[in-house]
């Protein structure tokens, strides 16, 4: 159904592909820190971003609020409707005193931040296809499909970023999701079970949330972790089975949701990672995509400590350091197979004339 909507305008081309807004910090008279969540992380990160000199305001593309038409492309009315029932949301958020609140208040001050944030993650689709890689510093609901909700998970923006891009982008037609969050991604899975386009890699602790079995049958490789998985044997899975995953089936886009709940100490998550651990398991993951030309797009979905903004924004250094991201890079289409064709074509033509 090809529409108009405003997540697909181009931004400007000297942006990074790193997508925020504002608007994605939850801060409502104190109530968000009723929840575990800490609901202003996204802006922390890109402070953290903005004081290693990496990015300043001007340079990182601006998130647009998805609206009905475009969440009507995976959600159904009926579950939108709900969404208007103040206790249906505060379910979904885990935050009880929400479903006393107004509904034109939850959605102005809950589900518009929500809501933004999955705008994010179907721009920053298109930005990774077109630049090899993007990264929206929010987004990656991955409890939430099509008819329901959970987990703090209101819209399902992974089911529609990969929708978005079979829909309107030429060229894509199978994708990979490689879900690292410390939960099952059962919002995604229910979404996906009978597309054979997208095929689902997920490793979890498999005694929490949301212990989905209908579920687990859309995941092609499932890792389950058990309590207290440490670095060592964490990163040697992961590595095994995102090679394993991307050499069964070569995608046309990564959707990487790379949730730092596994951090040792998360009070939901139950396993043992180091900050150091999760910067190294970003690495292999963006090594693996850029090593074999497939565009990727990281969310960055649960984590629930205060210390995991400080740890996103270091592990988005570390890949600019090793060269894995890159504003340069990007802006001049390296990821692009097409792309690099050309310039490998007039290198060589180049040479030619060189050596004749």
């Amino acid at each position: 159904r090809p529409h108009r909507t405003e997540l697909y305008e181009d931004p400007p081309p000297a942006c990074w592909p790193i997508i925020y807004s504002p608007e994605y910090n939850i801060t409502f008279m104190g109530l968000e820190k009723l929840h575990p969540f800490d609901a202003g992380k996204w802006g922390k990160v890109i402070n953290f971003l903005k004081e290693e000199k990496l990015i300043a305001d001007d340079l990182i593309v601006q998130a647009r609020e998805a609206t009905d038409e475009d969440l009507l492309v995976v959600h159904t009315r009926r579950y939108l409707n709900k969404l208007k029932w103040s206790f249906v949301v505060a379910t979904i958020t885990e935050i009880p005193p929400v479903a006393f609140l107004p509904n034109f208040v939850v959605q102005r001050k809950v589900l518009k931040p929500l809501r933004t944030q999955t705008g994010g993650t179907i721009m920053a689709g298109k930005l990774a296809v077109e630049r090899g890689w993007a990264i929206n510093v929010g987004g990656g609901f991955h409890h939430c499909s099509s008819d329901k909700g959970g987990g703090f998970c209101a819209y399902a923006d992974i089911t529609l970023a990969v929708k978005f891009l079979f829909e309107r982008v030429q060229g894509v037609s199978k994708a990979t999701i490689i879900d690292l969050d410390a939960h099952q991604g059962n919002g995604h899975e229910r979404d996906f079970m009978d597309d054979h386009r997208v095929y689902i890699m997920d490793a979890y602790n498999r005694y929490i949330y949301p212990g989905d079995g209908f579920a687990k049958r859309a995941i092609k490789r499932k890792v389950e972790l058990e309590w207290g998985t440490e670095d060592t044997e964490y990163l040697q899975k992961v590595h095994t089975h995102v090679e394993g995953a991307l050499n069964e089936l070569r995608p046309d886009i990564i959707v990487y949701n790379a949730g730092t709940d596994i951090l040792d100490g998360d009070p939901l998550g139950g396993l043992a990672i180091s900050p150091q651990g999760i910067v190294k398991r970003d690495e292999v993951v963006f090594k693996a995509a850029r090593r074999r030309r497939i565009p990727i797009l990281m969310v960055t979905s649960g984590g629930y400590q205060k210390r995991t903004a400080r740890i996103i924004a270091d592990s988005i250094l570390n890949l600019h350091n090793l060269g894995l991201i890159d504003k340069e890079l990007a802006t001049s289409g390296a990821g692009n197979p097409k792309v690099e064709q050309m310039i490998r074509d007039s290198v060589k033509d180049l040479t030619n004339l060189s050596l004749q």
